[in-house]
């Protein structure tokens, strides 16, 4: 018989495919599964979800014999990694093969916003050009670059603003010796050196809220925030205050709390761009994410260490 696995949302069709032919899938998400997956509990073995599903330790509860929770992404703060740990349960993302799009779509926001591309896309659109000239945006050359975490995507974001004729500073949670860029102190002490604060950090319980009031305010009412990381990160409470009074110039923003259920403030906030979590959303990186799923997976039915194991 097919081992069991728990499919919390759904992929592309190619990885369930794969997924269906060698595994029993039960798909979370799918309510006529419910009796079923009911039934299963005691058997399944492993859980792939997605980066902002995770997997609640009740549910990690309700299933004795899980072995391997698959993440398809790289954030980890859905799941509670020490628990699923001390249950032996192996945790794995898919790292790398997500970073060069999700540094893209940064740049992209970071273009948008302050070359107005979004505005200017609306002024053509609805007949204004013929009336009046259309204000004008900044350029990216010369501009402070502040990379709040510098790992692979900091670092990704870093290498393409360069090459923009931009400067790259950072902060980092843990010293890196191996970087060229200057890093600052802290936070607010980066933010203070920036024109573009983009925030790649993880998300964990020490960096909820960590772009507050205090950092927004060092950033000051020239300087633009580009979050790609996770919306609570930033407290977007202070955010939405910020940008209404004109304490920052504005953001770019591919992320949020409670996301898709945003708050409505965002609508009317000047001077933001705005996209729906898609920074890992082209078909390459997804097919690439899911084969890494899949992986994982594989391994662990096999007996061996899953590839990317987290913790």
């Amino acid at each position: 018989m097919k081992p069991d696995v728990l499919l919390v949302e759904p992929l592309m069709p190619e990885i369930e495919d794969v997924l269906d032919a060698n595994y029993r899938l039960h798909r979370l998400y799918r309510a006529s599964d419910a009796v079923e997956i009911e039934a299963a509990l005691s058997h399944i073995k492993a859980v792939v979800t997605g980066g902002g599903s995770g997997l609640s330790n009740d549910w990690i509860s309700k299933l004795p014999a899980l072995g391997v929770i698959a993440i398809n992404g790289v954030g980890t703060d859905k799941v509670d990694l020490k628990f699923a740990r001390s249950r032996n349960i192996g945790v794995t993302t898919t790292p790398g093969v997500l970073t060069d799009d999700v540094a893209d779509i940064g740049i992209g926001l970071m273009l948008a916003l302050l070359r107005r591309v979004p505005e200017g896309d609306q002024f053509v659109r609805l007949g204004r050009w013929p009336q009046s000239g259309f204000p004008l945006g900044r350029s990216l050359k010369g501009k402070r670059i502040g990379i709040l975490g510098l790992g692979q995507i900091g670092k990704a974001f870093g290498r393409r603003a360069e090459a923009f004729g931009m400067t790259i500073s950072y902060w980092n949670r843990s010293p890196l010796t191996d970087c060229i860029w200057n890093s600052f102190p802290s936070p607010a002490a980066l933010a203070a050196n920036s024109d573009v604060l983009v925030v790649c950090i993880a998300a964990t319980s020490s960096t909820q809220d960590i772009v507050d009031a205090t950092v927004l305010r060092a950033l000051g009412k020239d300087g633009v925030l580009i979050n790609i990381s996770r919306g609570n990160v930033v407290d977007e409470t202070a955010l939405l205050d910020a940008l209404n009074d004109g304490v920052i110039g504005g953001a770019g923003l591919d992320v949020f709390v409670n996301e898709p259920n945003i708050r409505s403030g965002f609508s009317k906030a000047p001077n933001t761009v705005l996209t729906p979590h898609q920074g890992s959303a082209t078909y390459e990186t997804r097919l690439a994410m899911g084969k890494l799923v899949v992986a994982n997976v594989d391994a662990y039915f096999a007996g061996a260490t899953p590839p990317t194991t987290v913790n």
